[in-house]
């Protein structure tokens, strides 16, 4: 008689989890404020309009040139994988310690944002921010621990919740007339060069609140008939959050006007309060925290899988890819809410999170670039599914990342000088590793 197989990942789950992780690990906090700052720069409603669609188009054209290597292969570790193959593993160590130290990052951020709306909702926790925060970290990693079907169904119920949520709220926002205060001045028109500058800077949050649309490709290899449910789901969810960033704005638009919400900078609470005048804060911390909620638990559950993958294939110690009868990467989520726990201790994470969106699009650059090199490399590789209109979709999503990054970067050079630090860390930690792993003899499994 065999024992359990503590090297294997469990092919357990199904369709809705794969929509669920995307939609999870893409909707954050980030949608409830941005929609101010996107109407203050455009000034109409068909250009916010646009730039909501541009985004929604952008993700939906990075999920098909994705969706082509995941289905080519069908492994745990996500971008990673795709970097291995193309580029080597050295390259790719240094593309998965950069991805995992994000997603610990955003981890990390999440607890805390969730400390916050824990203390709007429970004044007594109000004020022990990094207390809350760790132990938000510790319940989860609890929650993870009881292995993956906890984890996945944990995910399925938020993530619903989320969307209920957010759905109920902004058709709510249909229902009443926005009060003749809530009436302001309208954001000046632009054009020319101030108007393409606007759109530009508008673009740049836009994309923020789409990141995440590729969150199910670390689940492939645990993905039943992943070569059919994985793309599906990554680029269903991106046409699915769309839609949603478009109602949103349309019921905010309803609740405030352009002008009200071109002038708010928490539009989603100001339409609660003419919902609700006496329980706005509540509503919104309740719905804030099932947001943030959603999102720490998807990426604690697509974190370990990039330090599994590593383990595996020789990059880091064996253990790291051991695997719980649950089907939970143990070692690896024990590191990565390590890792979140020291952010959190730390409290001195916050330009680090700033610049872990612009080290996050680098991954995307990496995934469009392996994409491109292996169709000129493999052209009679097996690919389930081939991007549509190759290698025009490919190459808008490649520029539109080189763009966000220069942009980034001229827009705020102190988070471009963070990312460049961060990155240069990252990329000294993994050269050094894979030094270390070669000169023990460790080798890697074919990509």
């Amino acid at each position: 008689m065999t024992g359990p197989d503590h090297s294997s990942l469990k092919r357990i789950l199904g369709f809705g989890f794969a929509i669920a992780v995307a939609f999870g690990g893409t909707i954050g906090v980030g949608i409830l404020r941005l929609p101010g700052e996107v109407a203050a720069h455009v000034g109409s409603v068909p250009l916010l309009a646009l730039v909501w669609l541009a985004g929604g188009a952008y993700a939906t054209l990075g999920a098909m040139s994705v969706a082509e290597l995941v289905t080519m292969m069908p492994a745990a570790g996500g971008f990673y994988v795709y970097a291995r193959r193309a580029f080597g593993p050295r390259f790719a160590l240094l593309v998965g310690f950069n991805d995992w130290a994000v997603q610990s990052l955003a981890i990390a951020y999440a607890a805390f944002a969730a400390a916050d709306f824990l203390g709007e909702l429970v004044p007594a926790l109000a004020g022990h921010g990094q207390a809350v925060a760790l132990a938000v970290v510790g319940l989860g990693t609890l929650v993870h621990s009881f292995g993956l079907r906890v984890g996945s169904r944990t995910q399925n119920a938020i993530s619903v919740l989320v969307a209920l949520s957010l759905i109920g709220l902004m058709l709510a926002c249909f229902a009443v007339t926005p009060p003749a205060a809530a009436v302001v001045a309208a954001p000046p028109p632009r054009s020319g060069i101030a108007l393409a500058a606007a759109l530009l800077a508008a673009l740049r949050l836009v994309l923020v609140a789409y990141d995440g649309w590729y969150s199910s490709i670390y689940f492939a290899e645990e993905t039943v008939d992943a070569v059919r449910s994985v793309p599906r789901a990554m680029i269903g969810s991106a046409i699915l959050t769309t839609a949603l960033y478009l109602l949103i704005n349309a019921g905010l638009l309803h609740a405030l006007t352009l002008s009200g919400l071109a002038a708010a900078k928490l539009p989603v609470v100001e339409a609660a309060r003419v919902l609700l005048p006496g329980g706005a804060a509540t509503l919104v911390a309740a719905i804030s925290l099932c947001v943030v909620l959603s999102l720490l638990n998807a990426t604690l559950l697509m974190a370990p899988r990039i330090l599994y993958a590593l383990g595996r294939d020789g990059l880091l110690p064996r253990r790291t890819a051991w695997v719980s009868r649950g089907g939970t990467p143990a070692v690896a989520l024990a590191a990565t809410s390590a890792a979140a726990a020291l952010a959190v201790g730390s409290g001195t994470f916050e330009q680090i999170i700033d610049a872990s969106a612009l080290l996050f699009v680098l991954n995307y650059l990496t995934a469009y670039l392996a994409l491109m090199r292996l169709r000129r490399r493999e052209p009679a590789a097996e690919r389930p599914f081939r991007v549509p209109g190759y290698p025009w979709t490919t190459t808008v999503v490649l520029l539109g990342s080189l763009a966000y990054v220069v942009l980034a970067v001229l827009d705020d050079p102190r988070t471009g000088l963070a990312a460049g630090l961060t990155l240069a860390a990252v990329g000294a930690v993994s050269w050094w590793v894979a030094g270390r792993r070669s000169g023990d003899g460790a080798t890697a499994s074919p990509g």
